[in-house]
């Protein structure tokens, strides 16, 4: 009796934590279950503006797992730090009919440290909760509270960010004091924002959403923050670490950047700056002077990432890293800018979105979260040059595919300005393969391989430099589509300039290449470089067809064939052009010889949705010809 007094207790407790919403799975409506996995049932977030040192969110967010697809989409994790704290954290666990079975609170969170792999040190944590599995459908309702006390950044909203999960119920509130000034970036927000004034006086801003579908994933899509419903926040009068900024635009916040957190930040030890100058005494070029300091910057220095309080914003004093002869990416940036500087050369500290995938700064909405990443610019007047200051082996004026292509915020005296860093063509991302090879009657396959890369391209290869010989010949051995490839020689060039090349050389060989049978040879005349993976079709598509970044390969292999051996089929000879790229394979045999040609080019850029199926007929059709097998019969 005892027991079924307390088990009704503990049900009417979280009865009452549950509320009134049901979460009945039969009650989601229907046109929202196609490619689901998982429902968002409600989505909360109130965001108040007390003071600019004084902010409180309410979140509150129900989601209903479908299947078991959806489980990662009900893990919660809650970041805090010194200055973001979490407060009643509660939740409950529903069953497909909506009946609570069980609840959490804080106290069932993993409260770790927001480890990244690289930062030595990090003032974030992060607690994790992980709902047990339980029998599909069910649903994951918790609410909580973060106050913080900056104002520089403000937690935008982003309902429908996930692919596979579809939205019931999306909304963002924010209020604020009489007369403070806010401004908002919306994409793809449907409606109009709700503005007005509560019972207390507050402004009000109210944006929301409801029956959205899932999104399915759409491959050679645009960056989602494109496309996607999203708003972000941004307050002309700001708090952020106790120190006071205003802005606007980007002229604003780049002026913020450069007057609070980076003048006074670029002193060196006097014996420094005469080595700087020491370093160049017998140039006269700016450039080869910048060239000269930037290697010994690389050579002196490793980048280590510190995250913590205002550090996260602001660059070690150059001294601290003079001295540590480390630094992030800001400090490393800063202190190429004194060594610089010892010199005359001037430079601006540039904040960018980085990443393989481009993403720009948008140029209409000034904001501090939409950069992660700091770069050097040096405004020669004949040649603008970048500099990538955390890659110990990147050659100077060469920012590879992890910040090229997108406009970046530069932070100077006068203020900031928008500037774009260089974009690498289809024609400049190249990869030359040209092989001579020996095909023996035994199916063996022997000789010399030379690959070239530009562009990014280099980029992709450039790690292997500096792994062991041991770790270069496996690489060679997964590169080439080549069983039993055996590595008789291997060396690589890298010609450092800001266009790089590296030239690779291979001597091998690879007994049983080809099938060898009945006096016939069977081989793939492709032994270089093929299509691996073919877009998978998707019908109906929504999205238009992005291509992040083009390239061209172009490859020439030339065999010679064992004597006494003649061609038993129809040379390959295909061509395909489509206006995202073309695609050239041909065999010719003359004498003993026989040539493989094949160029590849995909241009980078924006189609037609329509395009799509083009799109994977192509590679499949490029694939197909990649797989073409030569067959050779031995004359009788």
């Amino acid at each position: 009796m005892r027991l079924l007094v307390l088990t009704s207790a503990l049900l009417l407790g979280i009865c009452q934590l549950a509320g009134a919403q049901s979460y009945q799975a039969d009650l989601i409506p229907k046109n929202l279950l196609p490619y689901a996995s998982a429902v968002v049932r409600t989505d909360e977030t109130i965001v108040t503006i007390k003071d600019n040192d004084n902010v409180t969110y309410h979140f509150k967010h129900a989601i209903t797992v479908l299947n078991k697809n959806g489980e990662d989409d009900a893990e919660i994790y809650l970041w805090h730090n010194k200055n973001r704290s979490i407060r009643a954290v509660k939740g409950v666990i529903y069953d497909e009919f909506g009946k609570p079975v069980s609840k959490f609170s804080e106290s069932d969170f993993k409260d770790n440290n927001a480890y990244d792999g690289f930062s030595l040190f990090l003032d974030e944590r992060i607690k994790v909760y992980t709902p047990p599995a339980t029998a599909y459908p069910y649903t994951v309702e918790y609410e909580y509270d973060i106050h913080t006390n900056q104002t520089l950044n403000i937690s935008p909203w982003f309902p429908t960010s996930k692919n596979g999960v579809a939205v019931e119920h999306s909304s963002y509130n924010l209020l604020c004091k009489p007369g403070t000034t806010i401004r908002y970036k919306e994409t793809d927000y449907p409606g109009k924002v709700e503005t007005g004034t509560d019972e207390k006086g507050m402004q009000t801003y109210n944006w929301k959403i409801n029956n959205v579908p899932a999104r399915r994933s759409e491959p050679y899509s645009p960056n989602k923050n494109t496309y996607i419903t999203s708003v972000r926040i941004a307050v002309k009068n700001f708090v952020y670490e106790g120190v006071n900024g205003s802005y606007t635009d980007w002229n604003d916040l780049g002026k913020w950047i450069y007057d609070k957190l980076l003048v006074n930040r670029r002193g060196l030890p006097p014996e420094t700056i005469q080595q700087m100058k020491n370093l160049t005494a017998n140039v006269t070029d700016p450039m080869e002077k910048a060239r000269i300091i930037y290697k010994y910057m690389q050579r002196k220095t490793r980048y280590v990432s510190i995250q913590i309080g205002i550090g996260g914003y602001q660059p070690f004093p150059a001294s601290e890293v003079d001295q540590l002869s480390y630094g992030d990416c800001k400090g490393l940036v800063n202190y190429t800018q004194a060594l610089l500087k010892a010199v005359n050369i001037d430079s601006y500290y540039c904040v960018v979105k980085s990443g393989s995938e481009k993403a720009s700064l948008k140029s209409d909405f000034a904001s501090m979260d939409q950069a992660d990443h700091i770069i050097l610019c040096l405004p020669f007047k004949s040649d603008t040059t970048w500099l990538e200051c955390t890659n110990k082996s990147i050659p100077f004026g060469f920012l590879g595919d992890f910040t090229d292509d997108r406009w970046v915020l530069a932070c100077t005296p006068e203020g900031g300005k928008l500037l774009h860093t260089p974009k690498y063509t289809a024609q400049q991302n190249k990869e030359e393969i040209k092989a001579n090879l020996t095909l023996a009657p035994t199916g063996e396959l022997a000789g010399n391989i030379t690959s070239v890369y530009e562009g990014t391209q280099y980029d992709n290869e450039d790690y292997i430099l500096s792994d062991a010989y041991t770790e270069q010949v496996k690489r060679m051995q997964k590169q080439y589509p080549i069983s039993n490839l055996t590595v008789e020689d291997l060396k690589f060039r890298a010609d450092k300039s800001i266009k790089p090349v590296l030239t690779e050389t291979l001597k091998f060989n690879a007994p049983e290449y080809a099938a060898a049978t009945d006096g016939q040879l069977q081989f793939m005349v492709n032994a270089v470089n093929r299509i691996e993976d073919v877009p998978r079709e998707v019908r109906n598509r929504h999205n238009p067809v992005y291509i992040n970044r083009g390239y061209t390969d172009e490859d020439v292999i030339t065999y010679t064939l064992p004597e006494g051996y003649h061609v038993d089929r129809t040379l390959l000879d295909v061509n395909l052009h489509k206006n995202f790229g073309s695609y050239v394979a041909n065999v010719t045999v003359k004498d003993n010889k026989l040539i493989y040609t094949r160029k590849m080019q995909i241009i980078d850029g924006t189609y037609a949705k329509e395009d799509y199926n083009d799109l994977v007929e192509f590679y499949q059709a490029a694939a197909d010809a990649d797989d073409y097998r030569m067959t050779i019969v031995k004359n009788k």
